[in-house]
């Protein structure tokens, strides 16, 4: 879009910078190292959205402001306060006007306007405008759906709004499966719980019986993948998330069974798996029941996870004294360890734009979120905590969530968020404790 650098030089030439992070030319030649960059956030203006019919009253400000937390919540963007508003928005149609906008410093400015019809669906149309060059960001946009997808829509809006601007993928419209926790630190009752991105829409897969670990989404985000104990020893199930309908993935060899994820086609499984107090990598086609052992070290191999496009695995071995980081083939064969750093590596799990590989370090007493490229280069550390651990990746690959747990005897679990580039580490909003986490697809 030709008016998209006339928003805010100063962001796109930060966009530019963090580009070091995420993608490499053929040259290499975005590598600015970052260290807590100060960026100052691109001021917009997002009016609450007009509602053309009584019906629609309550669900155009609820939309803005979901729009306005998505947004802001990038740490890219600062709200401009409605207070300060010299004109507002009271027709969809109607011109902007630009100096006022100009006057207060606005750089973008975001318009909308929610109809509810008599059916009960909702249609929402927005504009994003550029106040600096005094031009519409590309040609205005309507959704619909139901009442009950009002967050949805929002979350929607929120994203084409990201993506005209930024030039990144969306991530607002996903969902997060996770373990959420109840209970003193030395009985802690574990169940399997889904919610929107942002917290809200919370659902409960499983009771709390039995303990459960690693959740991990399928690629089309209808099925998830988890470890549970209740047989006494850990097995891998397969969830549907519609129906909450369960099965195990049972091991022939009888073998504990732990750490599963799904391949890009959806249809292969990798995981680990015990027997003889030996630990491997093994993949199971669910359409066939077909079952391949990928590793057969005499060491602990654990973690895997797929590359996007399916060719190779990471995970996470001690073969060469500690927990280090290897890269094979997905059928196996020799592995080359791409960690190197000082400290223990754990819970590898790949970029889904193929250029980063996210993962847990220990080192000196204290936990890290680090990511790493696919070669074990440009190591890069995001966090520091007294117990941060196992990443997942939002699906435009420029977020990762993962565990916080503070010391102590009443030490908490909890969700936090971070910006590969280091920046905006934010707790994430959940009922209660939460650990594990894994971030779902876009949703359809």
């Amino acid at each position: 879009m030709t008016h998209v650098l006339n928003i805010t030089t100063r962001f796109f030439a930060f966009l530019m910078m963090l580009a070091c992070a995420t993608a490499l030319s053929a040259q290499d030649r975005l590598r600015i190292e970052l260290d807590n960059p100060r960026v100052e956030p691109v001021p917009l203006a997002i009016p609450s959205f007009v509602a053309e019919n009584g019906a629609a009253q309550e669900y155009a400000a609820q939309i803005a402001q979901v729009v306005a937390a998505d947004l802001v919540g990038t740490g890219l963007f600062r709200q401009v306060s409605q207070d300060a508003f010299i004109s507002n928005i009271t027709s969809f149609d109607a011109p902007v006007q630009y100096p006022d906008w100009r006057a207060i410093n606005v750089e973008g400015l975001i318009s909308g306007a929610v109809n509810v019809a008599d059916d009960g669906r909702v249609s929402v149309k927005f504009r994003v405008y550029d106040i600096a060059s005094g031009a519409e960001l590309g040609s205005g946009l309507q959704l619909g759906g139901t009442t009950a997808s009002w967050r949805r829509l929002a979350h929607k809006v929120a994203d084409t709004v990201y993506s005209r601007i930024t030039g990144e993928g969306p991530y607002f419209d996903s969902r997060v499966v996770y373990v959420s926790e109840t209970g003193p630190k030395d009985n802690r009752r574990k169940r399997l719980a889904i919610m929107d991105y942002d917290g809200a829409n919370l659902q409960f897969l499983t009771d709390s019986s039995s303990i459960v670990l690693a959740p991990r989404f399928s690629p089309t985000g209808d099925r998830v993948l988890y470890t549970s104990y209740e047989t006494g020893q850990p097995q891998v199930y397969l969830l549907d998330v519609g129906s909450v309908q369960r099965r195990a993935l049972h091991d022939e060899s009888g073998a504990m069974t732990f750490a599963p994820r799904f391949g890009p086609n959806g249809s292969t499984v990798v995981y680990s798996a015990s027997s003889g107090g030996n630990t491997d990598i093994f993949t199971v086609d669910l359409r066939t029941g077909a079952r391949a052992r990928l590793t057969s070290a005499p060491s602990i191999e654990t973690a895997p996870g797929f590359s996007p496009d399916g060719t190779q695995i990471v995970f996470e071995s001690d073969r060469s004294g500690s927990p280090q980081l290897y890269v094979m083939s997905a059928t196996g064969g020799e592995a080359r360890r791409i960690s190197f750093g000082n400290g223990r590596y754990g819970t590898p799990v790949w970029s889904p734009r193929g250029d980063l590989i996210a993962f847990t370090k220990q080192n000196d007493g204290r936990f890290h979120i680090g990511v790493m490229r696919t070669d074990g280069s440009d190591e890069r550390l995001l966090t520091v905590s007294f117990l941060d651990e196992g990443p997942t990746w939002s699906p435009n690959g420029r977020v990762i969530m993962f565990m916080r747990e503070t010391s102590g005897a009443d030490g908490q679990a909890a969700l936090y968020s971070v910006d590969i580039s280091g920046r905006n580490l934010r707790r994430v909003n959940t009922q209660g404790a939460g650990s594990d986490p894994a971030w779902s697809p876009l949703l359809p």
